[in-house]
Formats: structure tokens, C-alpha cells, sequence
């Protein structure tokens, strides 16, 4: 499998063991599986934007720590980071008619669209129409009985 991860599931991740224990399960599945992890230089520019919120109220302790991980994020994605291209452009331009909401979530799903990627996101419903593949990690999903 292949995925392209929203911001809030890789924010997430920020808790380590106070994580979700569905995000923890799916990243956990991922490993297992070999599966492809990417992220988008959209995901990234949230990240940011985050950041840079938290120094503007004055909390630079705060800043500084969120600062360190998402460098640890860019390192760590650095062969994974997915482009917004013309291609994504064109796919997002289409996506937001006639539902013009969610721009950002929309450069998500032209992205993973055009990549052939499944979205994880909590956000589901904020790409429904899309025709996206998605999967929320942070619903728990429990073995079917056998």
C-alpha cells in the first residue's frame, strides 16, 4: 500500500505513546506492511503555518520544540515529500467545482489522486466526493471474529 498522510495524522504522531492508539495500529501496520508513507509540501506548509503561530503568541519555548520536530519530519519524509505540480493543479481546479470548500484538503486529494495514494486522514468527510481513496487511522479497527 501506499499513503499520502494529512497533517493531523502526522500531528499525531507528535504524541508518540499518548498517540492515537488507531494511528499508532496503522503506522504500526505500515512497518509491518512496507508500506509507502508520503506527505505533501501542502501538509508541510501547515506544519509550518502551526509554528509559526504558536512564536507569534509569544510561546518561543513552545515554538522551539514544535520547530525541532518538524525538522525531524522533514528529514524523516525527505525521499517522500510530494510536490504540488501543474498535474495537482489541474486535478484541484476540478475537485472544486461544483464544491468549492476545503480548498487545501482538495490540493490533498489531487495529489493523492494523481500519485494513485490513499489518503489517511481524520478529516474523512471533508474529502468525500472526491474519489479518493481514504482511511481514517484513527478509528480502531478490530479483527473480525474467525
Amino acid at each position: 500500500m501506499m499513503y499520502l498522510l494529512d497533517t493531523n495524522v502526522i500531528s499525531e504522531l507528535r504524541k508518540q505513546g499518548q498517540a492515537n492508539s488507531g494511528v499508532q495500529q496503522f503506522f504500526q501496520n505500515a512497518v509491518e506492511q512496507n508500506a509507502h508513507l508520503y506527505t505533501s509540501v501542502i501538509t508541510l506548509g501547515e506544519l509550518r503555518r502551526g509554528v509559526e503561530l504558536i512564536r507569534y503568541r509569544g510561546d518561543q519555548r513552545q515554538a522551539d520544540l514544535l520547530e525541532t520536530w518538524l525538522q525531524t519530519i522533514l528529514d524523516d519524509y525527505a525521499e517522500s515529500i510530494l510536490d504540488f505540480t501543474a498535474t495537482e493543479a489541474q486535478v484541484w481546479g476540478r475537485l472544486r467545482v461544483p464544491h468549492p470548500q476545503n480548498a487545501i484538503d482538495k490540493q490533498l486529494a489531487a495529489t493523492a489522486l494523481v500519485c494513485g495514494l490513499t489518503l489517511a486522514t481524520r478529516n474523512v468527510s471533508d474529502f468525500i466526493g472526491t474519489g479518493v481513496p481514504l482511511i481514517n487511522p484513527f478509528e480502531v479497527v478490530k479483527p473480525s471474529p474467525r
